[in-house]
């Protein structure tokens, strides 16, 4: 039997390697990463707490400890088109890169070097059942409080808070902005 798939859930099986690409910004290798999110009820846009919220995190390469999926940024790509390339290499998900959480500066754990991070927040539209990094990598959709007690980077938590704090002040601001109606 032939199974036939659509092209447009296909993707590459193989990740970017090398470093020759790679940016650097005063010797700082500058890496991208991702915050992918979704809602636990489908249809829901908001959170009314951050037990609504699920994040994915990954299994390091080396197995030792979980963090969001984050990568060397590429001389030829724009730093969302990195992110978000990374994502789908290391988690094998799909969506909407909202705006840059930040920017870390940090001492890499294998390397005796500083790096700098960029973050954003990824909403999953879709995750896919074959990646690039499936069979190096575990993924696991977890709530926000999970995730943080066992993500490794203390910059990756600092851009979980940020990004937690981010959609409860956009969802304050929605609800005040929304007009009331008295009855007399």
């Amino acid at each position: 039997m032939v199974t036939l798939m659509s092209q447009e859930n296909m993707v590459a099986l193989v990740s970017r390697t090398g470093r020759h690409l790679q940016r650097y910004n005063k010797g700082r290798r500058q890496v991208v990463g991702c915050i992918p999110y979704r809602y636990k009820i489908t249809n829901q846009t908001s959170i009314e707490d951050a037990r609504d919220l699920e994040v994915l995190v990954i299994s390091s390469q080396k197995g030792k400890g979980m963090l969001f999926p984050k990568g060397g940024w590429e001389t030829d790509e724009s730093k969302i088109e990195a992110a978000s390339r990374e994502t789908l290499e290391e988690a094998g998900v799909r969506g909407i890169i909202e705006s840059e959480l930040g920017q870390w500066s940090f001492k890499s754990k294998s390397h005796d070097t500083y790096y700098e991070g960029f973050m954003f927040p990824l909403l999953v539209q879709e995750q896919l059942d074959f990646w690039p990094e499936k069979n190096a990598r575990q993924r696991i959709w977890m709530s926000v409080q999970e995730a943080r007690e066992v993500c490794q980077h203390l910059w990756m938590k600092e851009a979980l808070d940020r990004f937690v704090s981010r959609l409860t002040s956009q969802q304050s601001a929605e609800e005040q902005a929304r007009p009331t109606c008295a009855i007399s």
